[in-house]
């Protein structure tokens, strides 16, 4: 059964930290890009940050330098690393498999979506 499983995600004060875990199963993890998208209350959702096939990465402006996405195809797991985090990174976060990172920022030729992991970053 194909899955994208996410974990990871919780409330943290702003300034703080958070890893991002994204579990793949029942499909060839290796021939995939993987993206993180995040949707707000009463936004749409918005690419986030992938991380291609031979681990080329892309990153939205508002998360370039505190974010870090990896792969770790062994355990067919991407990770994203988020820190110095800010009232406004509240938010579902989704990951994504995808053919390509070319078009990152948008849900247009996503194969699979997760199921989505909350993170709230408030004092």
């Amino acid at each position: 059964q194909l899955q994208l499983v996410e974990s990871g995600g919780g409330l943290v004060q702003p300034g703080g930290s958070l890893r991002l875990s994204c579990a793949a199963s029942g499909f060839t993890f290796d021939w995939y890009a993987i993206g993180w998208f995040r949707q707000a209350p009463g936004k749409e959702r918005e690419g986030v940050s992938c991380i291609s096939q031979s681990r080329s990465t892309n990153y939205a402006d508002s998360v370039k330098g505190r974010f870090t996405i990896s792969r770790d195809n062994a355990k067919n797991t991407v990770y994203l690393q988020m820190n110095s985090l800010k009232p406004e990174d509240t938010a579902i976060y989704y990951c994504a498999a995808r053919p390509h990172c070319r078009t990152y920022y948008s849900e247009t030729g996503v194969n699979y979506w997760g199921q989505g992991t909350q993170v709230t970053v408030s004092s």
